[in-house]
């Protein structure tokens, strides 16, 4: 069991959007959001809500394109294009994921060496009813064991891409180890982790994989 440690760890929320949306067949992340912009964009303005930095992951230009656009909207009153603050300062974070795209565990080992000693809010682009309430609830239980990995759980399966990850050493090393080891399922890795499953509102962790959930699901969080 790894020790637990944490409680001083800065928050900081990474959002995951490097998928190829293939059983969709079209980008999900650019898709209509019901509330307005689109699916990246809302869950980009959700985030940013918490009041902590936040990082976009993703291999799509597009999407990078899209947080720098958020940023520009970010900006203080009087700050001109060109005299932007250093990255590490915005609001956002639009960071390009790099070959080889091997799904989130590597996302997440890559993310977890950027940012060490830090706590990961992980968050996935194609949960659209994901609402803010949720996100508070999983910080605040995290808050009781700072070092311990906290995931979210619909009451039936955890759903690890929702997640508070600490970045200690300890738990940096674990999965440095595994992801170089090849290692490529979250849910393997966690399973020998020492982690809390936090039970949130299941309507606002289901996500949307094929077209005809489209017609289906909206209206139904």
């Amino acid at each position: 069991m790894l020790p637990l440690h944490g409680a001083s760890l800065p928050l900081r929320a990474c959002l995951l959007s490097g998928g190829a949306s293939r059983r969709m067949g079209t980008d999900k992340a650019l898709l209509p959001h019901p509330e307005g912009g689109c699916w990246l964009e809302r869950t980009l303005r959700l985030l940013l809500e918490l009041e902590i930095p936040v990082t976009l992951y993703s291999r799509h230009e597009s999407h990078l394109e899209l947080a720098r656009a958020l940023n520009g909207e970010s900006l203080p009153p009087g700050l001109q294009a060109g005299n932007e603050p250093e990255a590490t300062s915005l609001p956002i974070t639009a960071l390009a994921e790099p070959e080889p795209w091997e799904g989130p565990l590597l996302a997440l080992h890559r993310l977890m060496q950027r940012y060490p000693d830090q706590r990961l809010l992980l968050c996935p682009v194609d949960m659209p009813w994901l609402r803010l309430e949720e996100q508070r609830q999983l910080l605040a239980a995290a808050e009781r064991e700072p070092g311990r990995i906290h995931l979210a759980h619909d009451g039936e399966r955890r759903q690890p891409l929702l997640g508070l990850y600490p970045s200690t050493t300890e738990i940096r090393t674990c999965l440095a180890e595994a992801a170089q080891g090849g290692e490529r399922r979250l849910q393997g890795w966690l399973a020998a982790q020492n982690c809390r499953d936090v039970l949130l509102k299941p309507a606002t962790l289901r996500n949307i994989n094929h077209p005809e959930d489209l017609t289906t699901s909206w209206g139904r969080g």
